[in-house]
């Protein structure tokens, strides 16, 4: 399978390639050359599979022809050690709870699966130069692949995140854990942290010197893994009697988990149409309201992991749709809420069905009542544990959130963090410095 450029002035590469590159030359991002359909046998023994059996073989119609079959199984088999079930949350709606993993949040699942097979290429690659991982995040980006890849050999990732802009308890997933894994606290937003990591993907002085890579939504081996959830979903909703007219609702920050939705569509998964749920960065929702994309700054919201003004999947929707905005609009709808909005949802949630929102999952919540239609079963991502955002989760409903023992293990850490400018310049001479290289 080669992966080529969504801006089509970069020549295809290996799976290999896309995934230690992470962002092509010419800025694209990297999309496999085709996308298989599943048969029509799969989706009738589906609801019959195991999570596992269902995730390996979407997984071999990705990477089946770059990895042999029993080591890709392997890696999809470490990276799923914990379940995402669907939850009723009330007649006709669904939560897909995405938060059993090692941080609580759904991003574990690209993030252990990069991490493997990243160390895969690694092991039988010639370079023997260790792997910079960088990685911008506004949440929980950070804590999943800091924690996905810590202590794996000839590997070093450096966790860019905005000061002051994610929870204390996403920071101390992150922050604590030393070893390999290195904190960098940007003054400034999200988008900033993003700029960051791809200006330095950019940067000819530093790509001579250095192995980079990103663990963002923008590397292929983050992003598409996630489509095995989507399947997974619809197995427990057929094994529930559910499985028609499914309507899939997802917080949207950089939009990597609506991209694997779509992959996955296009495989042959039964979904009807998808909801992006957006906070107040609303640069998808006007864009789906007027055909024009037009970024902005970012803005801080209680639901901070969805606090991105330019995503960067945006690219990879307009590649799959042949950047026709009628295709993109038959298939996604979407929303935009104020944190007022996000914080009545989980309170009103909360006592109408006693079941416990974060703020993203309010969000794919209120999007679902305000745009289910009657006979449409709908199911929204429940991204990240409520406890991870205790004092807002606490502050909107009537009940003390039980912290996990994981989270504890991580608030009892130490926090190293590195300060730094939200200039290229400054991001570039760390670069230089902490490697060791000459000025």
């Amino acid at each position: 399978m080669k992966y080529y450029s969504t801006n089509h002035n970069s020549p295809d590469v290996t799976l290999a390639e896309a995934v230690v590159k992470g962002l092509a030359p010419d800025r694209g991002l990297y999309m496999p050359e085709r996308i298989e359909r599943l048969p029509k046998e799969f989706f009738d023994n589906i609801g019959e599979m195991s999570f596992h059996e269902i995730a390996c073989r979407v997984a071999r119609a990705f990477f089946g022809e770059d990895i042999p079959v029993d080591r890709l199984d392997s890696i999809v088999c470490d990276t799923l050690s914990f379940p995402t079930p669907v939850v009723k949350v009330e007649p006709g709606i669904y939560s897909l709870e995405l938060f059993h993993g090692p941080t609580l949040a759904f991003k574990d699942v690209g993030a252990r699966f990069m991490a493997r097979i990243l160390q895969h290429f690694i092991k039988i690659g010639d370079d023997r130069r260790k792997v910079n991982v960088l990685v911008a995040t506004s949440g929980d980006t950070g804590s999943a692949v800091a924690n996905g890849f810590l202590g794996i050999d000839g590997i070093n990732v450096h966790v860019l995140y905005p000061k002051g802009k994610v929870s204390p308890v996403q920071e101390c997933q992150f922050t604590t854990l030393g070893r390999n894994i290195t904190a960098i606290e940007v003054d400034g937003v999200f988008d900033d942290c993003q700029r960051l990591v791809k200006s330095a993907f950019l940067d000819k002085e530093l790509n001579d010197r250095l192995l980079l890579t990103s663990a963002n939504s923008i590397n292929v081996a983050r992003f598409l893994p996630q489509a095995f959830y989507y399947f997974n979903a619809y197995s427990q909703l057929k094994k529930a009697g559910a499985g028609e007219s499914i309507v899939m609702c997802v917080p949207s920050g950089n939009f990597g988990n609506i991209t694997a939705g779509l992959i996955a569509h296009r495989m042959g998964l039964p979904v009807k149409r998808f909801i992006a749920a957006n906070n107040a960065n609303n640069v998808f929702f006007n864009y789906l309201q007027n055909g024009v994309y037009e970024p902005k700054a970012s803005v801080s919201t209680i639901a901070n992991a969805m606090d991105v003004g330019d995503p960067s999947n945006f690219a990879r929707i307009l590649d799959l749709y042949g950047n026709d905005h009628d295709r993109i609009t038959s298939l996604i709808s979407g929303t935009t809420y104020s944190d007022g909005l996000i914080s009545a949802t989980m309170a009103d949630c909360f006592d109408r069905t006693g079941y416990l929102l974060d703020p993203h999952g309010a969000v794919g919540y209120r999007a679902l009542k305000q745009l289910l239609l009657p006979g449409e079963v709908g199911v929204f991502m429940e991204t990240a544990h409520p406890a991870k955002f205790k004092d807002t989760v606490e502050s909107m409903v009537n009940t003390t959130v039980e912290m996990p023992a994981r989270l504890y293990a991580f608030m009892r850490g130490t926090r190293q963090t590195i300060p730094m400018t939200s200039e290229f310049s400054d991001f570039k001479s760390y670069l230089r410095n902490c490697l060791n290289l000459i000025q």
